[in-house]
Order: C-alpha cells, then sequence, then structure tokens
C-alpha cells in the first residue's frame, strides 16, 4: 500500500533498482583471462592458490582489500536519496 503521492508498488521498485545496481557492479568488477604473477600496484607476487582460485587477479590480497575498504568508505550513502537505504 502506498501512501501520500506514490503510486502502488514504488518503493519495491526502488528496492529492485539498488539490487540490480549492485549486482551490475559486482558484475563489472568480474575478471577474466589470465592471472598476473606479480600484483599491479605493489608488484609483490600472488601466491598460485590465489591465481588458480581468482581467474584474472591482477592484485595480491592486501592491495586487493585497501580497494575494497575504500570502495565500501564512498558507498555509505544512498546516491538516489530514495528510503531504501533505510530497509537495511
Amino acid at each position: 500500500m502506498a501512501g501520500g503521492w506514490s503510486r502502488d508498488g514504488a518503493i519495491q521498485d526502488q528496492i529492485d533498482s539498488s539490487v540490480e545496481d549492485a549486482v551490475a557492479q559486482a558484475r563489472s568488477r568480474l575478471r577474466d583471462g589470465i592471472s598476473l604473477q606479480h600484483c599491479e600496484e605493489c608488484g609483490e607476487t600472488i601466491p598460485e592458490a590465489r591465481r588458480v582460485a581468482v581467474p584474472g587477479v591482477r592484485l595480491c590480497i592486501h592491495c586487493q582489500n585497501e580497494i575494497d575498504n575504500s570502495q565500501a568508505k564512498q558507498h555509505l550513502f544512498n546516491r538516489r536519496g530514495s528510503k531504501d537505504s533505510q530497509l537495511r
């Protein structure tokens, strides 16, 4: 049931859109192909187990963690201004 000026299902549409955006972003970060033997950022050797487990890996674990942490800090606010962040 919608209230005020919103139509029925508007909130669910916002939630669905947010989920679709997150899935698209995750898929865009997936790599494929030959894994590097040395990290692009720091030059450290990437362990064989990581190269096998993550096809197309380009960063060592330490550098990847730093990038993941910085991206998480950037997504702490709701870019769309919708109320779906209140549902988390």
